[in-house]
Parts: structure tokens; C-alpha cells; sequence
């Protein structure tokens, strides 16, 4: 049965962060993921995962300014020190938190920029970090994601990863597959999964249209549960969704699985 995290930079944001720990825990879910848990103590983050029973799953490296925009700075020529810093500070809070994997945002493209400076610059960056984590027992990853949502960003097919790990050549270097993006970026979303699940270390889910919970829109999540589950990923599948109403009144998609635990 597959493993579901709640992603709690989307899911129960109706109350403060380190609460949502707790209705996370209520609702049945093991693990937890965020986007960024760097506005918090490492303390506070360990004493909720620990006083709820959670599994730290996944967050992303820091990522520039994102209030004012930025989705990432990994592919940014120049911002490379801040990059290495933003890699170190992650570290810290993996440590603190048991956290295996960590994922990176590419970045949204300059106006005008090089794409092949871009790329040798993304590469430099990915070979750098995925060496320190590798010393630190923890998994890098890089996630492509539609231009729909992100105007401009850098990484949007999963073929396009998998070119990237190739070159940076890092056996600690994989890919998080956002079955939501993809749905809108390429589709075939069973034959993608199948033809690069020894490169996929994590999954994350949303229905489309409207990003919300499995059963809104066009995608056939049973099938696609049933068929992951078949195969030999083992990990997580990130709950990255915005609820239709509220985070408890559409959970009921998950019920079928949590009977079933």
C-alpha cells in the first residue's frame, strides 16, 4: 500500500505550522513533508515529529527570495556561494530532524540568459551539493515542474531530469516525480513512472485541474496507486494538494488505504 506524507506547507495550513503536526497525526498520516521548515527552530520541528510519531520525509533546500519570487537559485551563475551556504544549513536541519532527502529547486530562467551557462552551472551546483549530503546519509533530488504554475522555471520534463543526473554523474542524485506537473507537462504518467523508477526516490500528488485532492479532476488515482504499489518503489508519496475545502472534510480519498494499513 503506498506510503503517504502530508505535505504541511499545503495541507492543514488553517493553524501555525508546528501545529499541524498533530492534526497530521490524527488524520491517520506517518510522515510529513514542507517546503522549507527554515522559519522554525530545528528543536521545535524534532519535538513535534518525535511527540506525534512522525517520519520527517522531505524539504527543499532554501530558495532564494521566494517572497519576492524566486523558486530556486541552483541554476543562478553567481548566487553559487549562497547555494553551498543554503546546502549546509540544510544538512543542519536533516540532522536534527532524520531527514533522508532533500529536494532542489532549479531556479526560474533570466531573461536573456544562456541556457548552456544556466546548465553548467545547475550541474556544478547538483555535483557539489549531492557530495556533501552523500557525507551526510542524505538524498538529493530535483523536481521538474510545469510552466503553467511557474512561469519560466528551468526543469519541466522528467526525461529533462534524468538528462541532468546523468551528466552530473552522482550515484546520490535522483528524482522527485510530481505526478501533478508532469499530468500537465507530458502525461503518460504509468510508462514515465516504469521507465525511471530506479531514478525516482520520491513522489508527490495532486489531481488536475486545480491542483486539489485525488478525485477532483481527470486523473485516475486508484489505478495509479494500485499500479505503484505493484511496482518496486518503496517510498513516499507526498500529499502536495490544495484542499478543495478544508484539509479534513477531503481526506476522504484516503480512507480506502488507511482502512487497509
Amino acid at each position: 500500500m503506498p506510503k503517504f506524507a502530508a505535505n504541511l506547507t499545503f495541507l492543514f495550513n488553517e493553524v501555525p505550522l508546528l501545529d499541524r503536526f498533530a492534526l497530521a497525526r490524527g488524520a491517520g498520516f506517518k510522515g510529513v513533508e514542507y517546503m522549507a521548515p527554515y522559519g522554525e527552530t530545528e528543536a521545535d520541528l524534532a519535538t513535534r515529529l518525535k511527540d506525534n510519531g512522525l517520519k520527517q520525509v522531505l524539504f527543499n533546500l532554501t530558495s532564494g527570495d521566494w517572497a519576492g519570487g524566486e523558486r530556486g537559485i541552483a541554476i543562478l551563475p553567481g548566487r553559487q556561494e549562497e547555494f553551498r551556504r543554503g546546502v549546509h544549513r540544510a544538512i543542519e536541519y536533516a540532522s536534527a530532524l532524520s531527514c533522508g532527502q532533500i529536494n532542489c529547486l532549479a531556479g526560474l530562467v533570466p531573461h536573456g540568459a544562456d541556457r548552456k551557462a544556466l546548465r553548467t552551472t545547475f550541474v556544478e551546483n547538483l555535483a557539489f551539493a549531492a557530495a556533501e549530503l552523500k557525507k551526510a546519509g542524505v538524498k538529493l533530488l530535483i523536481e521538474a515542474i510545469n510552466t503553467r504554475d511557474i512561469p519560466g522555471f528551468y526543469l519541466n520534463h522528467t526525461a529533462e531530469a534524468a538528462s541532468i543526473i546523468d551528466e552530473v554523474g552522482s550515484d546520490n542524485l535522483y528524482i522527485q516525480y510530481d505526478i501533478y506537473h508532469m499530468q500537465i507537462t507530458e502525461g503518460d504518467l504509468t510508462r514515465t513512472i516504469d521507465a525511471n523508477l530506479k531514478r525516482i526516490a520520491h513522489i508527490q500528488l495532486a489531481d488536475n485541474p486545480g491542483r486539489n485532492e485525488p478525485g477532483t479532476g481527470e486523473i485516475n488515482y486508484p489505478f495509479l496507486f494500485q499500479h505503484i504499489d505493484k511496482s518496486a518503489y518503496a517510498g513516499w508519496i507526498g500529499c502536495e494538494y490544495k484542499p478543495l475545502t478544508t484539509t479534513t472534510a477531503g481526506l476522504g480519498w484516503m480512507s480506502p488505504y488507511l482502512a487497509a494499513q
